[in-house]
């Protein structure tokens, strides 16, 4: 998630509202922030707290794990990720990072949702 199209750096999941209104298909018992963290490591983190398919151990807030690399090195190479169900409608910005420089060749996204 960015805040908007004039940006180049990614929102804190805090302040992205995507993560308050989707909930996984795949991962039923996991929150908005559990799937963003998911999501973001690349699946090395299945979530920042334990929820129904995702052990305490393997979670952001255990601890337990060796640190994840900033440049991801250390996830898996392949990650299946998470089916999303939006439940808010809304405008949502997201974008790809791949050859991102965070100058002018950013790829974003424009999501709209709307109840139907």
């Amino acid at each position: 998630m960015v805040g908007g199209l004039d940006t180049s750096y990614p929102a804190l999941i805090q302040q992205a509202s995507l993560w308050q209104g989707v909930r996984s298909l795949t991962a039923p018992g996991a929150t908005g922030t559990d799937i963003a963290v998911a999501l973001a490591s690349s699946g090395y983190y299945c979530g920042y707290a334990a929820h129904s398919s995702c052990s305490a151990e393997d979670t952001l807030l255990s601890g337990s794990k060796e640190q994840l690399d900033g440049q991801l090195n250390n996830a898996n190479a392949s990650y299946r990720g998470h089916v999303l169900e939006v439940t808010r409608p809304g405008s949502y910005f997201t974008w790809c990072t791949r050859n991102n420089n965070f100058t002018n060749r950013s790829q974003k996204v424009v999501s709209l949702f709307r109840l139907v």
